[in-house]
């Protein structure tokens, strides 16, 4: 099922020569009530209440070959998943351009940013620009995903699985490889602001 799902993740984009060995489902409509349903609470006081959870801030990067070379996005849905397998997810908008980019590479890294890094967090959160100008990086040792530069920590990922989630897809990924630095504070997201952890 897995494999599945990542063979049509990689065709998404390409004409393919022949019919493919599964059923492609067409794609939901991105809304997830009917048009005379109610939703149970505003969406901004979704977003406000939601905004009082602190997160950590990472930016998400593949290399695609297909389309170009690197892509990424600054992504604060991100968490451990499973210990053995070790596994991560993060989610990402189902509107997103960066996605199929990422899809199509079959691999991710997870570049968790610093305290000071909220710039280069900016610059990845911005649609349509050329996230990677004047941003040095690397090959992640497995996957040849862009790590970031100067990062306390990444995660070099191959993608398992994609599942639905209303207006967002839960990605997990299959850890191959990852390193951290023992120093530096991470950067924290909350109420809509970047802070820093004081311990």
């Amino acid at each position: 099922m897995a494999a599945t799902a990542v063979r049509y993740l990689r065709s998404v984009g390409a004409a393919p020569a022949a019919a493919p060995p599964f059923d492609v489902l067409p794609r939901p409509a991105l809304r997830t009530v009917r048009e005379d349903e109610r939703l149970p609470v505003p969406p901004a006081e979704f977003r406000r209440v939601l905004g009082q959870f602190a997160s950590g801030v990472t930016v998400i990067t593949a290399h695609d070959e297909e389309g170009g070379g690197p892509a990424g996005f600054a992504c604060q849905s991100f968490a451990s998943l499973s210990l053995d397998p070790p596994l991560v997810v993060f989610m990402v908008a189902r509107t997103s351009t960066t996605w199929p980019r990422i899809a199509r590479a079959g691999a991710f890294c997870v570049n968790v940013l610093a305290a000071d890094q909220g710039g280069l967090c900016r610059a990845f959160a911005v649609s349509g620009a050329d996230k990677f100008a004047g941003v040095a990086h690397a090959p992640a040792p497995v996957t040849g995903s862009p790590r970031l530069a100067s990062v306390p920590a990444w995660i070099d990922c191959t993608i398992s699985t994609v599942h639905t989630g209303g207006d967002h897809l839960i990605v997990v990924g299959r850890v191959e490889a990852l390193g951290a630095e023992e120093h530096g504070d991470p950067l924290l997201f909350h109420r809509g602001r970047f802070g820093r952890f004081e311990g």
